[in-house]
């Protein structure tokens, strides 16, 4: 996959079905419970209608015209106004390892401050290792439990960092 064909941009109505599948995969990859987490989202089988609003946005990974990754910025549902989600951040495993993770982690963080948030959250899974070591090298610190509303009772590991 040429690398130069690679782009981060905001998400479109026709990503809809190669982002649920990305999001789907990964799951079953990483044996990540089906309950409890993104994968039973309502929000997973249509990811352009649920970032339209003027305080979240979703990027995907574009690799030659083929969604290969994503993650979005959401307020947190049901908690203060001013902490933000990133939220629905998962890669094909073809394009790990290669530094596009961090540029959309990057990207969701400034969009995140550029949206007026003051501090972000994220909820992982234990197994999703590499993503959590990328987390903690941004400065996200963990805390004891879960915050906001986000139905993600199976997720094991919450975090959260001061924009």
């Amino acid at each position: 996959m040429g690398i130069n064909n690679i782009i981060i941009r905001e998400i479109q109505p026709g990503d809809n079905q190669q982002i649920e599948q990305v999001i789907r995969d990964c799951f079953h990859e990483f044996k990540i419970p089906l309950e409890g987490t993104a994968y039973s989202d309502i929000e997973t089988t249509k990811m352009f209608e649920s970032y339209q609003n003027d305080n979240d946005v979703y990027f995907v990974i574009d690799a030659n015209g083929k969604v290969v990754g994503g993650g979005g910025v959401k307020p947190l549902k049901d908690f203060e106004t001013e902490v933000c989600e990133i939220q629905k951040m998962y890669f094909s495993p073809d394009i790990r390892g290669k530094g596009f993770g961090k540029q959309l982690f990057e990207t969701c963080l400034q969009s995140a401050k550029n949206l007026g948030y003051k501090q972000c959250y994220i909820e992982s899974a234990p197994q999703l290792k590499a993503a959590i070591h990328i987390y903690e090298s941004y400065g996200f610190k963990h805390i004891a439990g879960a915050l906001g509303n986000t139905g993600h009772y199976s997720c094991g590991v919450w975090m959260i960092k001061d924009l």
